[in-house]
């Protein structure tokens, strides 16, 4: 391995940290489609500053650039806050307008200039190694490797010093004002996090790459946990596997970084979104399938409970009265038998005493519909799932 894929590959593992940090707040606060607007908003604040300083590299670039997000933000609120339309309208009002004017404004006065809108949407990571820094005509690395590691010490210092205000005020503001923690100061400082992450990381990766390291490694690991610190662990692990991963991916197809790196993001997404122990959708599937049994059982219980005639219940009866298929009935029957509570005998279905009294038990539970009565049938009911 080069030295040059290995600067490529750090940088990229520098982004997807930097990016994994506040994409987190940004996916439990529900505003992940922010981070799409602050990427797009801010070419504004990148031509401003480069009108004025005529330097790509200079730091008012990234200033400016933060401003204008936190603008995007505020702007964003200001119209939902009216009632008149929600906040993912807000968005696509806002964000295109903003893009629209750095468009025009490179358009018309930076047509001799490399600050062109496809460098700024897609990046190239192949050639970050390339611009290099140099101190005193000495190489000390590419530049890019220096701004997002600035970035992301800042981004580490901020999470560790404020990390139960940013914590209370995602999950209740209300309870972080009270305490006398500003969420307005807070969410506007995440917002400026975000901005200043997503210009410092333009030039190595561009902003497509930007939005789904910041969304997708958080959006995956919601899927996989609730406490915030394994979130915020799991969506840097995710992003730094798939900035890896997807940097070889691109080496043995011939193809863009950053396209391998969103594609493998999205691939692994999915098989979170299918796979996940409690929220994918296979055990969502399961679960629901479980509960349906759960509710026949039920139902055969309480029938069993209000019928003493043979004939009501012989195990024909699940299929000829209750049109239940064979393999439903079995499945009812099976997991009765299995909890204890029915016993057969030449085809006659009976409570046990166990069976009797749940079933008492739920009668008495749907008649009341209290909650203090579910508590002592659930040890029972959860067998069901066994």
């Amino acid at each position: 391995m080069s030295s040059a894929q290995f600067e490529i590959q750090l940088i990229a593992s520098l982004v997807a940290i930097a990016c994994a940090i506040p994409g987190t707040f940004l996916v439990l606060r529900k505003m992940a489609m922010i981070s799409d607007a602050i990427s797009h908003s801010i070419l504004p604040g990148i031509v401003v500053g480069f009108f004025i300083t005529q330097d790509l590299n200079s730091p008012l670039l990234i200033l400016l650039a933060a401003i204008t997000g936190v603008i995007t933000v505020v702007l964003v609120e200001y119209i939902q806050k009216t009632g008149l339309v929600k906040e993912d309208t807000a968005i696509g009002l806002v964000f295109p307008v903003l893009f629209s004017v750095g468009v025009i404004m490179i358009a018309k006065n930076a047509n001799d200039v490399h600050l062109d809108v496809d460098a700024v949407l897609l990046g190239e990571l192949a050639f970050a190694p390339f611009d290099r820094l140099l101190i005193s005509e000495v190489d000390v690395g590419p530049k890019s490797l220096w701004v997002i590691g600035i970035i992301l010490m800042i981004t580490i210092t901020l999470l560790i010093a404020f990390f139960k205000e940013l914590k209370l005020s995602t999950f209740d503001k209300g309870l972080a004002a009270s305490l006398g923690f500003s969420p307005a100061i807070i969410h506007y400082g995440l917002m400026s996090v975000s901005s200043i992450t997503t210009v410092g990381a333009f030039d190595a990766v561009g902003a497509i790459l930007v939005v789904a390291l910041m969304i997708a490694p958080s959006a995956s690991a919601y899927l996989l946990t609730k406490n915030l610190k394994k979130m915020l662990f799991l969506s840097i692990v995710f992003g730094v596997f798939s900035a890896i991963s997807g940097y070889w991916f691109a080496n043995w197809l011939d193809a863009s970084i950053a396209g391998s790196i969103t594609t493998l993001l999205g691939l692994l997404f999915l098989a979170i979104y299918l796979f996940a122990p409690n929220k994918g959708i296979i055990a969502v599937l399961y679960r629901e399938k479980q509960q349906r049994t759960e509710v026949s059982l039920l139902t055969f219980l309480l029938h069993l409970k209000n019928h003493d005639e043979v004939s009501e219940r012989h195990v024909n009866h699940l299929n000829e009265h209750i049109n239940w298929q064979k393999v439903r009935a079995k499945t009812v029957l099976d997991l009765a038998i299995k909890n204890n509570m029915i016993v057969i005998d030449n085809n006659i279905v009976s409570l046990t005493s166990k069976g009797n009294t749940f079933t008492s038990q739920a009668i008495d539970y749907i008649i009341t519909n209290e909650d203090a009565q579910i508590e002592d049938m659930k040890d029972d009911f959860f067998l069901f799932r066994g």
